[in-house]
This record gives C-alpha cells, sequence and structure tokens, in this order.
C-alpha cells in the first residue's frame, strides 16, 4: 500500500515561479535599454534626408564638439596627435572604415582638419553621421 504524503513534511521541490518573473523583468529591461545605448560623445548633429548606414561590425567614431574638442570613441585626443593615434587603430583593424560626427556648430576648418587626418592615417571609407530631417 502506498504511503500518502505527509502534510507536515517539508516541501523539497523548488518553486521556480518567482525566478521565472525575475527573469521575464530583466529581459524586458534590456530589450528597452539596449537600443539607447550607443558609442560616442554627444553632439548636436545637422539634420539631412539621407538614409542610415547599415553597419555589420562595430564602427570607429571620431567625434568633433562645437568647442573644436576631438574624440576618438569616448577617448579625447589632440588635433595634433590624431592621425597617429588613428594609424595605430587602424593597424589592428581590418575595416579602414570611420565614422565623423560632427556638431553643426563647429567650424568647418576643423571638420576638414580631423577629415584630412584620417585620410592621412589610412581609412578608406569615411561617413558622416547625421540626423534625420523632422
Amino acid at each position: 500500500m502506498p504511503r500518502l504524503a505527509d502534510p507536515n513534511r517539508p516541501l523539497s521541490e523548488i518553486n521556480v515561479t518567482p525566478f521565472v518573473d525575475v527573469m521575464l523583468v530583466l529581459l524586458i529591461i534590456f530589450m528597452v535599454t539596449a537600443p539607447m545605448m550607443q558609442q560616442g560623445i554627444d553632439v548636436d548633429l545637422p539634420d539631412t534626408t539621407t538614409q542610415p548606414l547599415r553597419v555589420r561590425d562595430e564602427p570607429l567614431i571620431l567625434s568633433v564638439q562645437a568647442d573644436g574638442k576631438v574624440f576618438v570613441g569616448r577617448t579625447e585626443v589632440p588635433m595634433a596627435e590624431l592621425e597617429p593615434k588613428l594609424q595605430a587603430i587602424f593597424e589592428g583593424r581590418d575595416s579602414k572604415e570611420l565614422f565623423l560626427r560632427a556638431d553643426t556648430k563647429v567650424e568647418y576648418g576643423v571638420v576638414a582638419k580631423a577629415m584630412a587626418a584620417a585620410r592621412k592615417a589610412g581609412a578608406t571609407k569615411l561617413g558622416m553621421v547625421t540626423e534625420p530631417e523632422s
């Protein structure tokens, strides 16, 4: 005759319902926040009617702020050291592609110097990042 379960005996099974609830909440949080994560420095981009570029790998981003400061990724680089820094970065990469993000208020000469340094450093493709017109 089989023994019936004792109601006073401790339950030895794991209740996974709270674990599943927490995992679903974390999944939703990551799905909402992942598109907001973007590399680069905050600049006011000009509006254009261009289509967005399709990128497979993590791009190298060169940012120029309104005050003329130049950043490679999130690292500030003096204009005089920009070309050697980019050369060193391109040596370790298969893609010599560079995206330029320049503030609308930055002087044209600063952007032109940054582009010339990128070309001298070996950039084969230079894309300019803009915001779509509203």
